[in-house]
C-alpha cells in the first residue's frame, strides 16, 4: 500500500489557490474541470515532490492535496471538509475481500475494478485505488450496492 492523496473541500477555489499555492507554496500539478459533475479538481504537490510527480502517471507519482470545488454552492458542517486519505493497493479486490473479513463495512466496493471507498471507526473516509490498470469487473463487487457514506 502506498499513499496518495488527501482531499479536501474548498468554497472558494481562488481564495484556496491564494492559500496552498501563494502561501504555501505548493505547486499546481494537474486540474480536472468536470462540467457533468459540475466540480473542479485540483492536485498540488510540495515543491519538493514535483519531480516525484512528473516522473509517474496521472496523479500517483507524489503524495498530494486535492482542492474539491463544487460549483454549486453546498453547506458543510465543519467534519465535512476533510474529504478523505487515499491510498493505492496491489488488488483492490483482494484489499477489500480482506478488510470485510475484518469486519470492516465497504462502503463504495470496487465495482468498476478501480475504486473503493471505507470509513474509519472514526468515520474518515478512505480511498482504496488499483494499483496500474483497474481490474475487469467481476463479482461480488459488480452487483453490490453503496453502504452507508464515504
Amino acid at each position: 500500500m502506498r499513499y496518495l492523496h488527501t482531499m479536501l473541500r474548498v468554497r472558494n477555489l481562488d481564495t484556496a489557490m491564494k492559500f496552498y499555492r501563494d502561501a504555501l507554496g505548493l505547486k499546481e500539478v494537474r486540474r480536472v474541470d468536470n462540467d457533468k459533475g459540475r466540480f473542479t479538481l485540483v492536485f498540488l504537490c510540495a515543491p519538493e515532490d514535483e519531480g516525484l510527480f512528473k516522473a509517474a502517471p496521472q496523479n500517483r507519482g507524489a503524495p498530494l492535496v486535492e482542492l474539491t470545488y463544487n460549483w454549486d454552492e453546498e453547506k458543510y458542517g465543519e467534519d465535512r471538509y476533510f474529504g478523505h486519505l487515499a491510498y493505492e493497493v496491489d488488488d483492490i479486490y483482494a484489499t477489500c475481500d480482506r478488510l470485510m473479513k475484518a469486519g470492516i463495512t465497504i462502503n463504495r466496493p470496487p465495482r468498476d475494478g478501480n475504486m473503493a471507498f471505507v470509513r474509519s471507526p472514526d468515520l474518515h473516509s478512505i480511498e482504496l485505488l488499483q494499483k496500474g490498470e483497474p481490474k475487469p469487473p467481476a463479482e461480488p463487487w459488480t452487483s453490490m450496492p453503496n453502504t452507508g457514506h464515504w
